[in-house]
């Protein structure tokens, strides 16, 4: 792995803080192949992102606020990103010039967001400070971002200020990220204000495309979403579970694999 990003190796460091609550800079050093040093130099990075917690010797897992299993925007978007790109790059293929399209917030949807260069006329709603930030490059697109209390975490607005401006918007394309899905829960997220918000963008949108990469499947959230019959499409990667595209299919689900 001597030839791996520091963004892979940081990953992996995380990844490896699921599995345990504590390790060791020798630890880490003998699974990458990464000089102590260099660990070191990660884990103080980390630290200073609020990702974790340096120890003597090694590092621990930072615990999880309010009990909420939620995973911080800034540490999202070093998992899984080969994936999210191709989902992104998959997911404009539904676009075409003039849609009115709802992008919901997350690093998925994010990867939507900048794949929009071959459009020249689209009517953009978001919820995401992020995703706006991102769509302003394009200076020739509509885009409206609500309003509402921003969720540092998601850097996404929510709220009843955000559910009554959305109310104004009917038949959109909405590409709606995801934290948890399975066949018998459907979607679900850990934060209630959020899916308030994604509840109604589902009932006011004209077609549903879920986009979010396969280590979200076969798993729950605190709070339900929406029913799998709700979608209209999943875009996801090749790694999901043997057997799920035909159950997906056979509830009415399209699904797109990259």
């Amino acid at each position: 792995m001597n030839s791996s990003s520091a963004k892979e190796r940081r990953a992996l460091i995380l990844r490896m803080l699921e599995q345990k609550e504590e390790i060791l800079v020798t630890e880490i050093s003998r699974e990458t192949g990464i000089s102590e040093v260099t660990i070191r130099k990660d884990l103080t990075i980390l630290q200073n992102r609020r990702l974790l917690i340096r120890t003597r010797g090694g590092a621990m897992r930072r615990p999880v606020e309010n009990n909420i299993e939620e995973i911080a925007i800034a540490r999202k978007r070093m998992f899984n990103t080969k994936e999210k790109a191709r989902i992104g790059e998959e997911a404009v293929k539904l676009i075409k010039d003039g849609d009115h399209i709802m992008l919901d917030s997350g690093t998925t949807t994010l990867e939507v967001a900048r794949n929009l260069d071959c459009f020249h006329n689209l009517h953009i709603i978001t919820n995401a400070m992020n995703i706006a930030t991102e769509l302003m490059v394009y200076k020739r697109f509509e885009v409206v971002l609500l309003g509402g209390h921003v969720r540092f975490n998601s850097q996404s607005m929510v709220g009843p200020i955000a559910l009554s401006e959305l109310r104004h918007f009917h038949g959109y394309k909405l590409f709606l990220g995801v934290d948890s899905f399975s066949m018998e829960n459907g979607l679900s997220t850990p934060d209630m204000e959020e899916a308030l918000l994604n509840q109604m963008m589902i009932q006011q949108a004209g077609k549903v495309i879920a986009v979010f990469d396969s280590s979200k499947f076969n798993k729950r959230s605190f709070v339900h979403v929406a029913e799998v019959n709700q979608l209209d499409y999943i875009i996801t990667d090749r790694a999901i579970p043997v057997g799920m595209p035909s159950k997906l299919r056979a509830a009415g689900v399209e699904v797109r694999l990259v």
